[in-house]
């Protein structure tokens, strides 16, 4: 809010400064941009008349959040669609126009080959490092340190060109009449290197231009790249080719990431369903899997990335040494489905920044018997999940936003990651078990019970928060055909699952829940409110449930093969 409203008070006077001069144009649009910021955020803020149309006109197809559109600000295509409440903003009044502040903030695109756009790129960098950098540079470095950098250019990259071009300390009244200067910031300007993502709906040239190129631009807030992102860029049309003119490839498929990351589980259900039958589909997977495989860094750079890489020995097929359970087709599947579950409530999390392309432990007197569990064992996973965890850690200590509580929690919850990752071990070497391990699988739901009340309550206020109000249910969308047609991905209620297990020298039956992943095409974005009624876990006022007739048609065929349904009559 504090930067919103200095950037606005800046481009208010930038734009009286050079009202007459060849900047006019681009001031206003400045002008313009920041207060629907500052508005969107405070509906307070004033709407001048020099811009009152223009920027009438942007809030209504905000507030609206159905179309694309062009926009009254930049000319260009915009999906007022992304500005819909979804994720944790949805139905909280303040997260809810901080969500359509930082939506505005992170798609409008200052394009590079349109020189007025350019010229107001230029303004928005000098207007920032005048009023509200200290803000911006608050916001952008916590968010970066959960969902990575901008996938687009912005402050950093511009201001150094700027003073190349017009000299240190350069003011608005340097810049009138200075064209030479001007051309040579521009020229600059299109060497920069473009987005790995595209966000910006374009019309189809049949694959005639580099959609990435032609969206270069200069972003305030720009989204940040993400590597599930960028696979889903290079697996869709026009960089995979249409199989006619009617069949082009505009959504892509989640098993695109696993499969991009070697899975060949992943490819071979996209083998069978079809979905690799577009012309050089598998030269674009080859060479983008050759393209991860050779970013040393990938899985650094931000807590997302962290978390993807947390989930990838899920991704791996399991040979001798293993128990006969995960070696089969079936369980490689099922832990696809977890890896993509998981991702899942990963993209439900960061929705915001993330760039798309368009339980009670009870007692009583019961029968004794011996319910020693089990933990499957994948080691490599618990390992990446403590250091994740810590991680988390660090970083909110670094930027002094992690409460003494917060701390304690998630520690605690490392050092289970760290438990766990050692009974997978023992397990996977044939070693007993102690007392205090099998009272640790026993009881470890209580400890999760706990760390989601703890994250809850600070929402709430309330001292214990009953789970059954907060479904596991979530939803997501993760890429955009603009023809109307949106990828959403989505966990419906738990399922539960029965494995044979080896536990301490016999074989057992143990049971345990995993994620319920739903994929489907859909007209509309979807918040959780809505899935949740959809999948029949939330009664309207008159204690009635709505669920969707064609529900299960929206859950993928391939995690069909390992499922049953209920032999319960509820």
């Amino acid at each position: 809010d504090q930067m919103s409203k200095a950037l606005l008070e800046e481009s208010r006077k930038q734009y009286e400064a050079l009202k007459g001069s060849e900047w006019e144009e681009a001031a206003l649009r400045n002008y313009a941009f920041f207060t629907i910021g500052a508005y969107l955020q405070d509906n307070s803020v004033a709407i001048e008349d020099p811009v009152r149309e223009i920027a009438k006109t942007e809030i209504d197809r905000i507030m609206d959040a159905s179309a694309i559109d062009t926009s009254s600000l930049t000319g260009q295509y915009e999906d007022y669609s992304q500005y819909k409440p979804r994720g944790y903003y949805e139905g909280d009044e303040q997260l809810e126009k901080y969500f359509r502040t930082m939506m505005w903030y992170g798609r409008i695109n200052f394009s590079q080959k349109e020189e007025t756009l350019d010229r107001s790129a230029l303004l928005m960098t000098l207007a920032l490092d005048q009023a509200g950098l200290k803000e911006w540079e608050a916001v952008y470095s916590v968010t970066s340190f959960f969902a990575g950098a901008s996938d687009d250019s912005g402050y950093y990259e511009y201001m150094p060109l700027i003073r190349e071009a017009f000299g240190e300390g350069v003011d608005l009244a340097g810049l009138i009449g200075k064209d030479k200067e001007f051309q040579k910031y521009h020229a600059m300007t299109a060497a920069l290197e473009p987005p790995k993502i595209n966000s910006v709906p374009f019309d189809d040239d049949g694959g005639k231009t580099d959609k990435t190129e032609e969206a270069k631009g200069y972003r305030l807030m720009g989204q940040r790249f993400s590597l599930d992102e960028a696979i889903f860029t290079q697996l869709t049309y026009s960089h995979v080719k249409e199989r006619s003119e009617d069949e082009k490839r505009l959504l892509p498929d989640a098993l695109d990431v696993p499969a991009a990351l070697g899975s060949e589980t992943a490819y071979e259900i996209l083998k069978e369903s079809g979905e690799t039958d577009y012309p050089n589909y598998d030269e674009q997977l080859k060479k983008t899997g050759d393209e991860i495989a050779n970013m040393p860094d990938i899985w650094t750079g931000s807590l997302y990335a962290a978390w993807m890489n947390t989930l990838n020995p899920l991704l791996e097929e399991r040979g001798d040494g293993y128990p006969s359970f995960m070696t089969n087709k079936e369980w490689t599947k099922k832990s696809l489905e977890t890896y993509l579950g998981s991702w899942t409530e990963l993209k439900h999390d960061t929705i915001l920044y993330s760039k798309q392309m368009m339980a009670e432990m009870g007692g009583g007197d019961e029968e004794v018997i011996d319910d020693r569990g089990y933990v499957e064992p994948v080691p490599e996973l618990y390992d990446h999940l403590s250091r994740l965890t810590r991680e988390t850690a660090n970083g909110l200590k670094y930027y002094d936003l992690l409460a003494p509580n917060d701390a304690e929690d998630l520690e605690k919850l490392a050092q289970l990651s760290d438990s766990l990752c050692q009974i997978s071990i023992k397990e996977l070497e044939n070693k007993s078990l102690t007392d205090e391990e099998y009272e640790l699988i026993r009881s470890f739901g209580g400890d999760l019970e706990h760390f989601w009340n703890e994250s809850v309550k600070a929402t709430t206020g309330e001292e214990y928060n009953y789970s059954a109000e907060y479904p596991a249910a979530l939803i997501a969308d993760v890429a955009t055909d603009p023809n109307g047609s949106i990828l959403e991905e989505a966990i419906g209620g738990l399922s539960e699952i029965y494995v044979v297990v080896p536990v301490d020298g016999s074989l057992r039956v143990a049971s345990g829940v995993v994620y319920n992943y739903y994929q489907f095409a859909s007209g509309e974005r979807l918040a959780d409110s809505q899935w949740r009624t959809m999948t029949g876990l939330l009664i309207d006022d008159n204690y009635e449930r709505h669920e969707d007739p064609d529900l299960d048609k929206k859950k993928p065929e391939w995690t069909k093969s390992y499922r049953c349904e209920s032999v319960y009559n509820w």
